[in-house]
């Protein structure tokens, strides 16, 4: 499991005062109003930054950090995500996961049969969608739903499939 989440990526600036604007990934908007400490990864090094200021437009969450008290400062981390550790991740309910845990599961069908492994996962309007390339380096999307979607073991980085009808036509 990974130690840090990605909960946004710095898009842009805003103001002159070293605020940014960040294009949330997570499930839930508002946990940026908990947010007090992240990190930004430069691709090379973690930064620890300080939040000390929150306020959203849009689809966007506006950050000020102590660490940065002007434009110039915080111009450099344009494009580069912002990271949580896993203890400052908001608590998940029961049967809940992160998608980074959810990555690179071998999915298996309810028969036992590799069918590949979970790539991605896509925010749709009615539910999630798992990506899977299969073994044979083809991608089928799933709908994760309790039908299709029959277990789920983590630790193992295994989860097994009921494939509807239809799913696998090409």
């Amino acid at each position: 499991m990974e130690n840090y989440l990605r909960v946004g990526v710095i898009s842009s600036t805003h103001g002159v005062h070293g605020e940014a604007k960040i294009y949330p990934t997570t499930d839930d908007i508002k946990r940026f109003d908990y947010l007090k400490e992240a990190l930004i990864d430069t691709g090379k090094e973690y930064i620890p930054v300080h939040v000390t200021g929150v306020k959203y437009f849009k689809n966007m969450v506006i950050l000020k950090f102590k660490e940065f008290d002007n434009i110039d400062q915080i111009l450099p981390y344009r494009g580069m995500d912002l990271l949580v550790t896993r203890e400052n991740a908001i608590p998940l309910k029961k049967g809940e996961y992160f998608v980074a845990d959810l990555i690179g599961c071998q999915v298996i069908t309810e028969k036992g049969e590799q069918l590949g492994e979970l790539v991605d996962v896509l925010q749709t309007g009615a539910n999630k969608v798992y990506v899977v390339k299969t073994t044979t380096g083809r991608e089928i999307l799933l709908p994760a739903i309790k039908d299709c979607i029959l277990e789920k073991d983590i630790e193992n980085k295994k989860i097994k499939v009921h494939i509807m009808k239809g799913l696998l036509d090409e």
